[in-house]
């Protein structure tokens, strides 16, 4: 299994990213498959994911309305398309896949398969 995160990178408050994550080396549909950030003296959190139950997509309350997670399954890719951006959304950007069946996000703990990350810095 790889994951592969690209189109990090610095921008402006209010601006925009889209990250993307590919994917190989296993059943793309039958993993849950989402982002988790982790900002300096910060724990890991999961901000959104699809899940493999049901295909519900989650938000964390922070991210919510600004950040819109999508997937291409031919391409076996996923996109996390970031707006309205804000300096405390700076973390690096983790792409995760389990074949563990897992409803939200969860916990990192849940998921065996991550990306090396990609920066996202946010200046005021």
């Amino acid at each position: 299994v790889q994951l592969v995160e690209s189109g990090g990178g610095l921008v402006q408050t209010g601006g925009s990213l889209r990250l993307s994550c590919a994917a190989s080396g296993f059943t793309f549909d039958d993993y849950a498959i989402g982002w988790f950030r982790q900002a300096p003296g910060k724990e890991r959190e999961g901000i959104s994911c699809i899940s493999n139950v049901d295909s519900a997509v989650y938000y964390a309350d922070s991210v919510k309305g600004r950040f819109t997670i999508s997937s291409d399954y031919a391409k076996k890719t996923v996109y996390l398309q970031m707006n309205s951006l804000k300096p405390e959304d700076t973390a690096v950007y983790y792409c995760v896949a389990d074949p563990a069946l897992i409803e939200g996000c969860g916990p990192p703990v849940f998921y065996d398969y991550w990306g090396r990350g990609t920066q996202v810095t946010v200046s005021s």
